[in-house]
């Protein structure tokens, strides 16, 4: 009997000492007492991160404050570091000259934001990226073409300004722009303050040319250049001199092709300036539905009559339309012989 209760203790003993060995074992908890003594005060100082004075953050701040300061009478200070105003009639340009360009990211105060971000639009490869269709236009827009309190300037994009050519129709097509004469190797200055948004080549066309974003919210470009010396991205001021003038693409003569932009679409620049005698007319210059007349008016019309000397491609041109688009709408291919009188639906 006696070795019975052994045997059955022994065994209960082995099953449990079986039972702990493959047991999971938990950590133990310890409750720490959270009262401080002050013995423990200096352990739980000497943790404590101790950061240093951050001086260009405090120079970047009294920068940002003292810009505040001194234009706080004349802009609206939440828009102080905004590169173009939605007021036209309020030129507003971020106070820094630190701009540089890397893909299409703009590096400004270090702090890196892609250029659609930034500019809401930016193409670095087409002229017009805007979609801005005048037939909805109906307001006035005053622009403040320059504002020397600010510091931002004009500059007439030639040392001498003898027109060869004024915007309108010439030549059976629509001219955008106004012809300036120059000898091949002339420097080319910017109009305005502003940053290179296009820097390109067309071969049947501008030739190698440059398209300018200003401060003032317009847009210049300049066509038929030998030479470009400035990079997309790349900050310019009034009369910097941003190219040379030549006789590039679809040109008879060595001559600047320029042209004033707003949203995307050209308008006369001689009813911005005087050049004749080399001046611009006044500080601020209205935008009005009737600027783009001529435009609408071609966007308009459905239908064109085939005049003598044209083609498929100058109607195509004339009215922003593609050959084949022409030929698609009017059932026709690129060989068919235009008739004069023929009347070819363009939309």
């Amino acid at each position: 009997m006696r070795y019975s209760i052994l045997f059955v203790v022994f065994s209960i003993s082995m099953s449990i000492g079986a039972l702990s060995a493959n047991a999971q074992i938990f950590p133990k908890i310890i409750k720490k007492n959270n009262t401080v003594s002050p013995a423990g005060a200096s352990q739980e100082r000497r943790n404590i991160e101790l950061r240093g004075f951050d001086q260009e953050s405090y120079l970047r701040t009294l920068s940002s404050v003292t810009d505040s300061i001194i234009f706080e009478n004349n802009v609206n200070l939440g828009r102080v570091r905004s590169i173009i105003s939605e007021d036209q009639n309020i030129i507003i340009w971020a106070p820094t000259n630190q701009l540089v360009k890397v893909s299409e990211q703009i590096q400004i105060d270090s702090i890196w934001v892609t250029a659609f971000e930034y500019y809401s639009s930016w193409d670095s490869n087409k002229i017009d990226i805007y979609n801005f269709d005048p037939k909805t236009f109906t307001d006035t827009v005053n622009i403040r073409l320059y504002d020397e309190f600010f510091g931002y300037n004009w500059k007439m994009p030639l040392e001498a300004t003898r027109v060869t050519s004024s915007y309108g129709y010439r030549w059976r097509r629509w001219h955008y722009g106004t012809d300036l004469d120059l000898d091949t190797g002339d420097p080319v200055y910017s109009g305005f303050d502003g940053i290179v948004r296009v820097k390109s080549y067309d071969r049947y066309g501008y030739g190698y040319y440059i398209v300018v974003r200003h401060k003032n919210g317009l847009e210049t470009l300049y066509g038929h250049l030998s030479k470009q010396l400035v990079d997309v991205g790349q900050e310019v001021k009034a009369g910097d001199i941003i190219a040379k003038g030549g006789n590039t693409g679809r040109s008879t003569g060595s001559h600047l092709h320029y042209e004033l932009r707003y949203r995307g679409l050209a308008f006369d620049a001689e009813k911005v300036y005087d050049f004749p005698e080399y001046k611009i007319r006044g500080q601020t210059y209205s935008i009005t539905p009737d600027l783009f007349g001529n435009i609408v008016q071609a966007r308009t019309n459905a239908y064109h009559k085939v005049k003598k000397g044209e083609n498929l491609g100058s109607i195509a041109r004339k009215y922003g339309v593609s050959v084949s688009s022409l030929t698609r709408l009017n059932g026709i291919s690129t060989r068919t012989i235009l008739k004069i009188g023929q009347n070819l639906r363009v939309r």
